[in-house]
């Protein structure tokens, strides 16, 4: 393992040693593998790629040419649009909600857009406000899927993400019955993402009691959802002819195109494979997305100090978030200072082999955030590097 880290490391290094740091990197060969293997794992049905972890438009059309992916999972409709207008997909299922009128005056004024774009709703007021943009008589037909809360309730607990308020089959029937006695919009899917499978590692390191306490919440969470998930589509078929049923994540895409009722699986961060799936047991994507930065000072033996660094996934403050360097093997963080914005000193004994201008490389707690801190990504094909921007080299920040 150390020598192939070596050799990883070597080759970064050569293929991006022209450039000035700080650098991301996606290892192409690794990203291929991980798409291969999630085909693989959803079993023959369709994956939806995640653009939120992806967050280059390279990449996702990379992504959309192999066999067994199709289609996009977007998570603002600016984006979605975005999306569409390039060329990327015809088909953008958007994973939150929205409210921005602005870009729904776009969707219902393109009949293209509304064709290729479907909206998330979990409530009648979602459809207020697109039809405060523009009435149902002046537009085509908004395409709206159900997000079904795929949290577990055993008792007074909620075990799960606070997503949509549409948590049984009853009340999933309802909103369907609400949503296709309303003109101008048409409900074609339902969506459950179980974040408490999908999301969480079960195997966290250096926490064998946690590991035991979520493997036995997921074996309980896992059955309640099918059953429940069953229930809500055959409710809301009732109502509506669903083209699909959406579910899952990168650490749930076997588990989740095992359901019978599902239709597809959406998947991104494996593409990267970022920290935080290193705590799983089933799959580990291979690690293809790294970032490096340069050691500027040595203030005592075993420490190097790296310019910036303070790169924080999203989510609870723990460590769990922060980036974690990985090449040279041997480097970890100092506690009482972490992962600093303009610098971060790295403690090892391998600290001592390091000089000034010599290069670190981290790998992000989470997938697409990477993309925020850059304007492009180097695409390392064997010992070449290829400059492919981002979001935010494209000028987008969705949520900025």
């Amino acid at each position: 393992m150390i020598a192939d880290r070596n050799k990883l490391k070597q080759r970064l290094d050569r293929a991006t040693g022209h450039l000035e740091t700080p650098i991301a990197a996606v290892d192409l060969a690794a990203f291929d593998d991980n798409a291969a293997q999630l085909v693989r794992r959803a079993g023959g049905k369709p994956v939806r790629v995640a653009s939120k972890s992806v967050r280059c438009r390279e990449l996702i059309e990379r992504v959309l040419a192999k066999p067994g992916w199709h289609g996009v999972m977007a998570y603002t409709l600016p984006e979605a649009i975005w999306l569409v207008r390039a060329g990327v997909t015809d088909d953008v299922l958007l994973a939150y909600p929205t409210v921005d009128r602005t870009a729904i005056a776009e969707l219902t004024g393109d009949p293209k857009l509304a064709a290729a774009i479907t909206i998330m709703v979990d409530h009648p007021s979602h459809l207020d406000v697109v039809d405060q943009v523009t009435s149902p008589g002046k537009r085509p037909e908004v395409r709206l899927c159900i997000d079904l809360d795929s949290s577990w309730k055993p008792g007074p607990l909620h075990v799960g993400v606070r997503r949509s308020p549409v948590h049984s089959a009853a009340q999933a029937s309802a909103l369907a019955r609400r949503l296709v006695a309303r003109p101008g919009f048409q409900l074609v899917g339902l969506m459950s993402y179980e974040a408490q499978i999908a999301g969480v590692g079960d195997a966290p390191p250096r926490q064998a009691l946690r590991g035991s306490a979520i493997r036995l919440m997921q074996s309980r969470s896992y059955p309640e959802i099918v059953k429940r998930r069953a229930e809500a589509v055959a409710a809301v078929r009732e109502h509506a002819d669903l083209e699909f049923v959406n579910g899952g994540g990168t650490g749930s895409v076997a588990v989740t195109s095992a359901d019978p009722v599902v239709t597809e699986v959406t998947a991104g961060s494996g593409l990267y494979g970022p920290t935080l799936f290193d705590a799983y047991r089933q799959w580990q994507p291979t690690p293809a997305a790294f970032f490096a930065l340069s050691v500027v000072r040595r203030p005592a033996p075993r420490i190097a100090t790296v310019l910036g660094g303070g790169w924080i996934a999203s989510g609870p403050a723990e460590r769990s978030r922060l980036p974690q360097p990985y090449l040279p093997e041997g480097l970890r963080f100092k506690p009482d200072e972490g992962a600093g914005e303009v610098q971060t000193p790295l403690l090892g004994a391998v600290a001592d082999k390091l000089r000034p201008g010599d290069r670190v490389w981290f790998r992000h707690a989470k997938a697409g955030e990477l993309c925020e801190h850059v304007n492009e990504l180097q695409l390392i094909d064997g010992a070449t590097a290829t400059p492919a921007p981002t979001y935010r080299g494209e000028g987008h920040a969705w949520l900025g």
